[in-house]
């Protein structure tokens, strides 16, 4: 339903600078928390992406509770309603600062999905709630005070707000306070924010009569609009939930099937918030024609790409597909929406369909999908959406479109699981196996997301023979090779991430190994379909949980274990856990660690050079880091089911290192001083950017 005419009624810059000022501040408030409450609980569930998703479920639920709430109290009249939100603003200060508790730090076996709701609804729920009821509440005491046709471009100035905060989170704030001042930081821009709530209230509330007086010289026929029908609503809902769930479902795939490069999820995101500032900006900035045409050429072109693992021509590709799509979703919103007397029910269905969009793919996906085929199903989607949308030769274009998309997204989905042995998901991804002949000999990989795990040679002759990431000319192949050599009795191991268990394989009797696994669908599934840990010749011990919190448990409950040999190598794909190679984690590893034992930290990696940082670590706890890097010729027969690999040893034992095997690989690494050792509160992946 489209907006009815309203008189133009000329308001004072002055005026309505109370009202922009709040909802300026309340947006961008709303998206600064998001990367500041992320940051500190996603080591706390392994740092993997799902985290981030289940985290934008809250928000979103959040958004959509606070756009109910602005709706339900419109109807109890301006007083009421100005004196309930005072009360609550109020009483959110006693959340503050914003910053969760130890005890929400997960135990291994909880739910994750339900803890991370729990913890964020505990820690931030009341002040988010309120931040995300003021955009449309505040627009709503807009209108009811000057009956002009502003209120929708308030809405454009909110999300320039929460772009700016998005982008500058990790360019001005993170390189320059950590977390605690970070809190403490928004904390104090919060209480500023409920003061000048409270003064654009005090404000509405005083000149309310003056709405009522310009309400009562409208006409009967302009003063009472026409509430949306149910068609309408539907609609607003349909369209906001595409937009959510192209947002996630591209940034499902391009992070976790393309590149986990750092901050790309900002991207997504950053397209996203500015669909709706041009959308709700102007009606210049939304080309209906132009919009439609790109999307009838880009979605097809997304689907046939699905199986692309090409981070330059990809990852634009989705990019802008991703903008297209939203601008037209949001377009269509705009053309839709309804005159300001009802902006309260159309913002709350926007949100509802933005809440439902995100449970959509970050919930029900992961539970009832086998693999990531959300993006395939949201494109045949919005291929449909766009038939309905169109009208004339332009519906039957659109039709062919959506022809097209739906062969390119089942095709993909075949392909993505065709000749696989496995394939599972859980809370931390998608774990796939499958044989490939190799060198005359059958080889299985596990993989997690797009990255391989580990595998194993299928030939009993071969099977017990380390190979991938772990051969005998990797860091851990030599290693262990020196080991054997200079302390022949028994040594106890900890690896943090088990994959296929491939480390298993270096294990002698009367050694002891365990190994920390946060997924247990990857234990699950390394114990059917490979046979390291139970052709091991050590005793194996195999603990859920991630790695770090796990060894914190440990060390308060039964004191140090005392490794010789402690792996680190949790990294799922490019994807890097920031809390494994910080200075606090640095210290853990330290006090498990037996006086002469060593650290491998796991270094191949793509985008970020890992090596300086753990190298910088090291020297501050007084040990020597060397990095050993693996080429195999692939034109040797063990070449084919060998991978490239960087491999950090970490280690006091000078001795150790200079033994042959170890010498003959290992490249000092160099110290780089202009880069700060990377702590819990403070670190930043721009200053290893490759």
């Amino acid at each position: 339903m489209a907006a009815a005419a309203t008189p133009v009624v000329t308001v004072s810059p002055a005026a309505v600078a109370p009202y922009a000022a709040t909802i300026f501040l309340s947006a961008f408030l709303l998206f600064l928390v998001q990367p500041i409450i992320a940051r500190q609980i996603l080591p706390w569930f392994g740092g993997a992406s799902s985290v981030w998703t289940t985290c934008l479920v809250f928000f979103q639920s959040a958004l959509l509770a606070g756009y109910a709430y602005a709706d339900a109290t419109t109807r109890l009249g301006s007083r009421r309603q100005t004196i309930l939100h005072a009360a609550l603003l109020l009483a959110s200060l006693a959340a503050l600062p914003i910053l969760a508790a130890e005890t929400w730090k997960p135990h291994g076996d909880e739910a994750p999905v339900a803890r991370i709701l729990l913890l964020l609804a505990a820690t931030i729920g009341l002040p988010y709630f309120l931040l995300a009821t003021t955009t449309p509440l505040l627009q709503s005491w807009y209108w009811r005070r000057f009956r002009a046709v502003v209120p929708y471009r308030l809405f454009a100035l909110s999300n320039l707000a929460s772009l700016l905060a998005l982008l500058g989170f990790p360019v001005l704030a993170e390189p320059w306070l950590d977390l605690t001042q970070l809190g403490y930081a928004w904390s104090a821009l919060y209480v500023a924010f409920v003061l000048l709530c409270l003064y654009t209230g005090w404000r509405s509330l005083a000149a309310s009569h003056e709405g009522e007086r310009l309400a009562a010289g409208e006409s009967a026929a302009a003063a009472r609009v026409a509430p949306p029908g149910a068609g309408a609503q539907a609609l607003w809902l349909a369209l906001a939930a595409m937009g959510s769930v192209m947002l996630l479902a591209v940034t499902n795939h391009v992070t976790q099937n393309i590149a986990s490069v750092p901050f790309l999820w900002v991207v997504p995101l950053s397209l996203y918030l500015l669909t709706f500032i041009l959308s709700f900006d102007h009606p210049r900035w939304y080309l209906r024609w132009l919009f439609f045409a790109a999307a009838l050429l880009l979605v097809p072109a997304m689907a046939a790409n699905i199986a692309s693992l090409s981070l330059h021509t990809a990852v634009p590709l989705y990019f802008a597909g991703l903008f297209v799509a939203c601008m037209v979703c949001h377009g269509e919103l705009v053309r839709a929406k309804p005159a300001p007397e009802h902006l309260t029910r159309f913002y709350l269905m926007l949100s509802l369909g933005g809440a439902a969009g995100a449970v959509l793919v970050a919930l029900v996906a992961p539970n009832v999908l086998s693999g990531y085929f959300e993006l395939n199903i949201a494109l045949v989607l919005l291929a449909l959406l766009l038939v309905l949308q169109l009208r004339g030769a332009a519906r039957w274009a659109a039709l062919a479109a959506a022809a097209v998309t739906a062969w390119f997204a089942v095709a993909a989905a075949i392909d993505y699981g065709a000749g696989k042995r496995v394939m599972e998901r859980d809370f931390y991804g998608v774990v796939r196996t499958h044989d490939r002949e190799a060198g005359g000999v059958t080889y299985r990989a596990m993989l997690h997301g797009a990255i391989m795990h580990g595998g194993q040679l299928t030939d009993p002759r071969y099977r017990g023979q380390p190979a991938d990431y772990f051969g005998p000319n990797s860091g851990y192949g030599r290693l262990f090779a020196a080991l054997n050599d200079a302390r022949p009795g028994p040594r106890r191991v900890g690896i943090v991430g088990l994959g296929a268990g491939v480390v298993a394989a270096y294990g002698r009797a009367g050694d002891a190994m365990t190994f920390y696994e946060i997924s247990p669908k990857v234990i699950e599934i390394e114990r059917r379909e490979f046979t390291f840990l139970r052709d091991s010749k050590a005793r194996i011990e195999v603990v859920v949980g991630d790695g770090r919190l796990s060894l914190e448990k440990e060390l308060k409950a039964s004191g140090p274990r005392g490794f010789d040999v402690l792996g680190i190598d949790a990294f799922a794909g490019d994807s890097v856990p920031m809390h494994l190679i910080t200075r606090e984690a640095m210290a853990l590893y330290v006090r498990h660690l037996a006086p002469d034992g060593v650290i491998v930290f796991q270094a191949t990696n793509r985008y970020v050079e890992l090596a300086p940082v753990i190298q910088r670590l090291a020297a501050e706890q007084g040990m020597r880091a060397r990095l050993v890097s693996d080429w195999p010729d692939e034109q040797e027969g063990v070449g084919y089911w060998m991978s490239a690999t960087d491999q950090v040893l970490v280690t006091r034992d000078a001795k150790l290192l200079a033994h042959p095997r170890i010498l003959e690989a290992a490249e000092r690494i160099e110290e780089r001083f202009d880069l700060p050792t990377f702590t819990d509160a403070r670190h930043n992946l721009f200053r290893i950017l490759k």
